[in-house]
């Protein structure tokens, strides 16, 4: 058995030993960079509460998203963008509901709600979203037979949205993406800038879902297999 002054030597191992671990995961946060930029994913009225395509928490991504920003010299916002009866809207296919799916010439394509329709109140950004440094705002969606839900290249595959030359041009490398939603227009932005040789981290308390048909659980896994790292926003020192 151990003795009283073995017992306390062994508290004293362990919280020497507790102490470096939380040192050493201090100093594994990770350091924003020249190289690193934030994407600011779709945080637009329509997705959030009391928008025609609410995600639900759409709101709690805003104050995380503000106080990250703080720490990020780059920023690009994105926003849907689309033309009225657009081509993903169900109310553009007879018959149709909100999230059935349908064959589009450039494969399948789930069924919205009418959301973010060009110029209108919905298409805004959030009110409080405080990002004054931004320097890019990219607008997707508005060809009026594709959608598009990556901040890279649209639904068919090939149109591009300038985003990567933008990056590559401004030497922009590492990038940290939040908004919404999590598991569509975030995950196809993460697996895109994969493609494009990018390094990519969603931040997932900075995100919320939809979570249609079990659309979440494989956002994820097809971002983990491709190389997306997993983070949260206390990651990130700031």
């Amino acid at each position: 058995m151990l003795d009283r002054r073995q017992f306390v030597a062994g508290l004293g191992t362990m919280a020497v030993m507790t102490i470096a671990a939380r040192s050493a995961w201090a100093a594994a946060s990770i350091k924003i960079d020249d190289a690193s930029a934030l994407l600011v994913i779709d945080v637009q009225n329509c997705f959030l509460p009391g928008g025609s395509l609410a995600v639900k928490g759409g709101d709690q991504v805003v104050p995380v998203i503000n106080r990250l920003a703080k720490g990020f010299a780059n920023v690009v916002l994105t926003q849907d963008w689309h033309t009225p009866g657009h081509a993903s809207f169900a109310s553009s296919h007879s018959g149709k509901k909100p999230f059935e799916t349908i064959d589009l010439a450039y494969g399948k394509q789930v069924l919205w709600p009418d959301h973010c329709v060009q110029g209108t109140e919905g298409a805004g950004l959030s009110k409080d979203l405080s990002i004054p440094q931004a320097g890019l705002i990219i607008r997707k969606g508005y060809h009026q037979d594709v959608d598009s839900y990556s901040a890279f290249t649209e639904a068919d595959g090939k149109t591009t949205t300038g985003l990567a030359a933008y990056l590559n041009a401004r030497k922009l490398q590492r990038l940290f993406i939040a908004g919404l939603a999590t598991d569509f227009c975030v995950a196809w932005t993460a697996l895109d800038a994969r493609k494009a040789g990018f390094e990519a981290y969603v931040i997932e308390d900075a995100c919320r879902g939809i979570d249609t048909q079990g659309s979440l659980a494989k956002a994820w896994a097809d971002m983990e297999k491709a190389g997306v790292k997993r983070i949260q926003s206390s990651d990130i020192a700031v």
